[in-house]
């Protein structure tokens, strides 16, 4: 019992602490790094505004690019984000105005949102890869009590449902988005004032824009799981794998 509990404890250590590597990779590299050097090197005495834009962007690209390497496989979201921060450089660079940002900034949720809405009349549904992924449910287990009681089509109506809340989600971020970056860019693009303002609504964008669409994503996440337990009868607790 004792070695089975040690092996236990020594093999979810490392993953807990590669997680938590992650999460914390991820903030340094895509947020704070970049944050600080737009709102601090961004003056005409330092790196200045082409520079300094060059330099933070070149963190989450790079980190993006490690990531993808470590991982082994092609993740349709970490090339979005890797997409999305090349667009940043591209109109921040060439001095467009303001406005490419703010559409560039509503575009990339909103396209998430549509494929969302679009993957539902496919085999690969987002909901089931982002909430309901087969390294988290067990689905022979599920679909073995949903069956038993006849609620294979009512649950996928309940799927349905919550993928129209995930959709949600993604569009309330697009909204938010357009008017962050309406509200927080109002310097002439190419200059240090606008640099900052462009570190200033990257800081911002995680209270702002991640705290209502996570609320949204953990109602989804909510919502499914009670329709799961009145589906089955059984708590959803006994379909969640071990591992997961």
């Amino acid at each position: 019992m004792t070695n089975d509990s040690n092996s236990d404890t020594t093999a979810t250590a490392p993953k807990r602490n590669q997680q938590n590597g992650g999460f914390l990779g991820n903030l340094a590299f895509n947020i704070v790094i970049p944050v600080l050097i737009l709102t601090n090197l961004s003056g005409e005495d330092s790196l200045g505004p082409a520079w300094s834009v060059v330099c933070a962007l070149a963190f989450p690209i790079g980190f993006g690019l490690w990531d993808l390497k470590k991982s082994g496989k092609v993740n349709g979201f970490s090339v979005l984000g890797i997409v999305s921060v090349f667009l940043t450089g591209g109109i921040t660079l060439l001095k467009l105005p303001a406005e490419y940002i703010a559409i560039k900034e509503a575009a990339i949720p909103g396209i998430l949102g549509i494929a969302v809405l679009v993957s539902q009349y496919t085999n690969r549904s987002l909901v089931k890869i982002l909430i309901l992924n087969e390294n988290v449910i067990n689905w022979p287990a599920l679909n073995a009590a949903l069956e038993q009681k006849d609620n294979v089509s009512k649950f996928a109506q309940k799927v349905t449902v919550s993928s129209y809340i995930v959709a949600a989600s993604f569009f309330l971020s697009s909204v938010l988005n357009y008017v962050l970056a309406k509200v927080i860019l109002v310097s002439e693009p190419g200059t240090t004032a606008y640099t900052e303002e462009l570190g200033r609504m990257t800081a911002l964008s995680y209270p702002v824009i991640m705290v209502p669409s996570m609320i949204m994503l953990f109602a989804a996440l909510a919502y499914i799981f009670v329709q799961m337990k009145k589906l089955t009868g059984e708590d959803f607790s006994s379909f969640l794998l071990e591992d997961g």
